[in-house]
C-alpha cells in the first residue's frame, strides 16, 4: 500500500537505515525547537489542543470530536481549528459542510464541521481571532502541538497503543516529530487510543493528566451483522478500521487499504463499484471517507462512524475541567 511507514520505523531496533538518518532527525529537531521559539498569540478564551508526534493516524481527530460534543453538553460554544491538510485552500476561511468540498478544504475539516463551526489555516492565530469573532467562547484545535502561533492553555498528547513511539526516532529515522521528551515538557496530558501494548502508560510523567480509550463503531454497526461487507478505508492506519469491524463481529470478506487523505478517483470508484455488484455485497467505509464520496456513489456505500469508549468514563470530563482551570 502506498504511504506505509519503513519497516525499521515500527520497532526500537539499531537498523543502519535509522543511524544512517540521525543527522538529518537532528536537523529537523532543531527546525522544529526554533520555531516552537516564536511568539505566541494568547486568546482570550481557553484553547485545548488534540495533538500528536508520530505520523499516521492516533485518534486525535475521534478524540476531538468527543471533546467538542462534551463542551457543547456543558453549554459552551466551541470552534474547531484545523491546518486543513490534504485541501488546496490555504486559509484562514470557515468550512461550508454544504458548500465545502474535501479537495478544497480537507477531509478531515470537512468531517469537523458536521460537529462543530470548523476553521481552516497554518495560522492558528489568525483563525482563532475568526472563530472568536463568530462566538466561540474555547477553541479546540485538531493538531498543532507542533505550531506555534497559538498558545494552548491544555495540550493532550494522543498516542496509538498499538504502534507507540514506534524506534523513538524523529523524521526521517523514525516516526516521531519532535522529541518525546520535549512533547512531554508541554503536554498537561496524554489519551492512549486502543491497547497499551507498550506498556507506556506507566512510564509517562506523574503530573500529567493520562487516560486511555478505544475506538468502537457506532450503532448502526448493528445493520451489517451477517451481511457480505467489502470494507475501504484511506486513513492513517486503515488496519485500525478493519479490526474494529471485526471485534464487532462483523468480518470482512475483502479489505482494502488506501493512504491517509487519498483522493479517490474513478479507477478506484469503478473497482469498488465492480466488488459492490456481487450478490449480497455491501459497501462500508468511514466517516471520514465518506465526506471524499461523490454523490450518488456515496448513497451505495455504509458509513460507520467512530466512537470513542473511556475506560474510566469521568476521564474526558477531567480533561475538560483542567482545560477550565489551567492559566
Amino acid at each position: 500500500m502506498r504511504g506505509r511507514p519503513p519497516r525499521f520505523w515500527l520497532h526500537p531496533t539499531r537498523s543502519l537505515a535509522a543511524r544512517l538518518l540521525r543527522p538529518f532527525s537532528f536537523i529537523a529537531t532543531t527546525l522544529t525547537r526554533r520555531r516552537l521559539r516564536r511568539p505566541t498569540f494568547h486568546a482570550p478564551v481557553p484553547v485545548l489542543c488534540c495533538g500528536n508526534i508520530t505520523t499516521g493516524g492516533t485518534g486525535k481527530t475521534p478524540l476531538a470530536l468527543d471533546l467538542v460534543q462534551r463542551l457543547r453538553d456543558r453549554g459552551h460554544h466551541p470552534h474547531i481549528l484545523s491546518r486543513g491538510h490534504g485541501g488546496r485552500e490555504r486559509g484562514p476561511i470557515d468550512v461550508n459542510p454544504g458548500r465545502s468540498t474535501a479537495r478544497e478544504v480537507g477531509d478531515e475539516p470537512l468531517l469537523l464541521a458536521q460537529s462543530a463551526p470548523t476553521w481552516i489555516g497554518a495560522n492558528r492565530a489568525e483563525t482563532a481571532r475568526l472563530a472568536i469573532g463568530q462566538g466561540a467562547d474555547c477553541l479546540v484545535m485538531d493538531d498543532g502541538l507542533q505550531n506555534a502561533t497559538l498558545h494552548k492553555n491544555v495540550s493532550i498528547l494522543v498516542v496509538d497503543g498499538i504502534t507507540g513511539f514506534g524506534n523513538g526516532c524523529v523524521l526521517p529515522a523514525g516516526p516521531l516529530r519532535e522529541p518525546l521528551s520535549d512533547a512531554l515538557s508541554r503536554a498537561q496530558a496524554i489519551v492512549v487510543i486502543g491497547d497499551d501494548r507498550h506498556n507506556l502508560l506507566p512510564t509517562f510523567p506523574r503530573h500529567l493528566l493520562t487516560a486511555q480509550a478505544r475506538l468502537v463503531p457506532g450503532p448502526e454497526i448493528r445493520t451489517l451483522q451477517g451481511r457480505r461487507i467489502v470494507a475501504f478505508a484511506g486513513i492513517g492506519r486503515p488496519e485500525k478500521f478493519f479490526d474494529m469491524l471485526r471485534d464487532a463481529g462483523v468480518t470482512p470478506i475483502r479489505s482494502l487499504p488506501f493512504p491517509d487523505h487519498h483522493v479517490y478517483t474513478a479507477r478506484d470508484f469503478q473497482r469498488l463499484e465492480a466488488l459492490s455488484r456481487e450478490s449480497g455485497t455491501t459497501l462500508v467505509t468511514t466517516a471520514k471517507d465518506a465526506v471524499k464520496l461523490p454523490f450518488p456513489f456515496r448513497t451505495q456505500v455504509k458509513v460507520i462512524r467512530v466512537e470513542l469508549l473511556w475506560t474510566d468514563p469521568k476521564a474526558p470530563e477531567r480533561l475538560l475541567d483542567l482545560l477550565f482551570s489551567a492559566p
